[in-house]
């Protein structure tokens, strides 16, 4: 071998053994040298486990807050109990369908005991009475209900109940309100149908002081219950328990007309003009 040779042969291998040090990239323009992608990977390293790191902090932050918020809970739950939710099924007259002497001497069952609270009750009456002469019959009672019901010969009229604020003039304009509620229904129903006509004549009787009043719901002791029962023109006074809450309870009078049972008459019969 010629010495050209032998020079060209230890350039060779010195420049291999140069790429294997240097590990240059086949990219080209390039070179990342040995050295420099172990301190690559460390920073990747290190950027990996910042990451977890972040990552571990973030999941315990949530799990404490879960946790404080769950107590929370607990202690506003402790500190404002839930309200019982009132179930309204009480009620006041008699059942559809029911015999009239069973609500009678069912309503007498109820005004019996000897116990001083005050009691919701119904007051039926034996038969209509006008509107302003409501506060006689209420004796003094807290009102909070008139309902009244226009009487028609052959003919299903509808029953309005009307809730009132305390005080007798509140008591003594409900006939006005009644009225307004069944001018909405035959507007509703249309003039020239049968339940139109029928409340038109209706609200027309009661603008017109009718004897309409079929029951009024008041507030008073048993003691008091007992002493309007015995008036001549009280038919029924039904008294609920003394812990049942006001306006949860349904209403329906006893009509003067119901002297079997509590159902509806025939509607048969022709609607009047006034």
């Amino acid at each position: 071998m010629s010495d050209h040779t032998a020079r060209d042969a230890d350039v060779s291998a010195s420049t291999r053994e140069g790429d294997e040090g240097s590990a240059e990239s086949a990219v080209p323009g390039l070179t990342i040298s040995g050295e420099s992608a172990a301190e690559a990977g460390s920073t990747i390293s290190d950027a990996r486990s910042a990451r977890a790191g972040g990552d571990t902090i973030r999941r315990i932050g949530i799990g404490t807050a879960a946790v404080v918020l769950v107590a929370v809970i607990l202690v506003l739950g402790w500190a404002i109990p839930p309200v019982p939710a009132v179930i309204g099924t009480d009620r006041l007259g008699p059942s559809s369908g029911e015999a009239i002497a069973v609500y009678l001497d069912r309503a007498r069952e109820s005004l019996r005991g000897n116990d001083s609270d005050p009691h919701w009750a119904l007051i039926s009456f034996t038969a209509g009475i006008a509107a302003d002469r409501i506060p006689e019959y209420a004796d003094g009672l807290r009102i909070s209900g008139v309902d009244y019901h226009v009487d028609i010969s052959s003919v299903v009229t509808p029953m309005i109940a009307v809730p009132v604020a305390a005080g007798d003039a509140a008591a003594l304009r409900s006939a006005e309100l009644a009225a307004g509620v069944l001018d909405q229904q035959a507007l509703t129903a249309g003039p020239d149908s049968r339940a139109g006509r029928i409340a038109a004549v209706a609200a027309a009787r009661l603008r017109a002081d009718c004897a309409c009043v079929v029951g009024l719901t008041v507030f008073g002791t048993l003691d008091e219950l007992r002493n309007l029962a015995a008036h001549p023109d009280i038919r029924a006074v039904e008294a609920l328990p003394a812990d049942a809450s006001g306006g949860t309870f349904a209403v329906v009078p006893l009509l003067p007309q119901w002297q079997e049972f509590a159902v509806p008459g025939p509607d048969d019969g022709v609607v009047p003009e006034n």
